[in-house]
């Protein structure tokens, strides 16, 4: 070691090596600094520890490293450490030990990290079939100041409120985004709101249906929804739709959709 590297601060040092390869070399910087109670730069030390062993190959010795960083309480270092473990587990598919890491996270409370970890664990409710905890958390990722991870939230909970029936919800909580989005994001919003347009377009045709339209209407709603299906990828639902218009027992309504059916052929 040169005599302008034995000055140099040994996290910097640490870095270098880990920079230059030397893996080993920084693992045991760190590790004497991450097992001193009373060095300043412990929680630091533990992450930069975790994050070089992890590099190594030896994934329980990181975690346990990251396990000190989250012990220290430290603001930075110990949100850093349970967003290391969580991104791992979750890497693993252990799903419960992630979910435990996310909410380390939240109770580190560093803001930076919030969103994140909200995002994540609605994602994890998902994964969990929990809809009521997933909605509450993309709904706080959303609230939690990063624009983009907001972006991220809105499109999974309007994803989240199509499948279960509400497209209007899901319009709203896009159009919503749209108002913060970074304009990376904004495309991608906008086409999801396109498909909840979509899906909302199918329940009205499908209720103009049910609430006694007369033949011509009813018809054209028929049309309508069984052209639109298909575009959301039910084309089993519009060959339903055509069928249940061509057989209907009103011979008006049933002649009416046989011009429209076959107005393309």
């Amino acid at each position: 070691m040169t005599s302008s590297e034995l000055q140099t601060p040994p996290l910097d040092a640490a870095r270098l090596l880990a920079e230059r390869g030397d893996l080993e070399g920084a693992a045991a910087i760190l590790a004497e600094l991450a097992a001193d109670p009373d060095e300043p730069d412990r929680a630091q030390a533990a992450v930069g520890l975790a994050v070089v062993l992890e590099q190594r190959g030896d994934v329980e010795a990181a975690r346990a490293a990251a396990r000190t960083a989250l012990a220290t309480g430290h603001p930075e270092f110990a949100a850093q450490a349970a967003c290391h473990l969580a991104q791992g587990f979750e890497r693993e598919g252990r799903a419960e030990q992630a979910r435990a890491a996310w909410q380390a996270v939240l109770g580190v409370g560093t803001p930076a990290y919030l969103p994140l970890a909200h995002l994540a664990l609605g994602r994890l409710a998902v994964r969990a079939q929990d809809p009521d905890e997933a909605v509450a958390e993309f709904r706080a990722a959303m609230e939690a100041g990063d624009e983009a991870i907001g972006a991220h939230a809105a499109q999974q909970l309007a994803e989240l409120m199509m499948e279960h029936g509400e497209p209007g919800a899901a319009a709203e909580v896009l159009l919503d985004a749209l108002e913060f989005a970074p304009a990376g994001e904004v495309p991608g919003l906008r086409v999801q709101l396109g498909i909840a347009h979509l899906e909302l377009a199918c329940a009205e045709f499908a209720e103009s249906l049910e609430g006694g339209a007369d033949p011509r209407t009813g018809a054209l709603a028929i049309e309508l929804l069984a052209r639109t299906l298909p575009l959301r990828g039910r084309a089993d639902d519009a060959d339903r739709v055509w069928t249940y218009g061509l057989e209907h027992d009103d011979e008006t309504l049933a002649a009416e959709v046989r011009l429209r059916y076959h107005r393309d052929a």
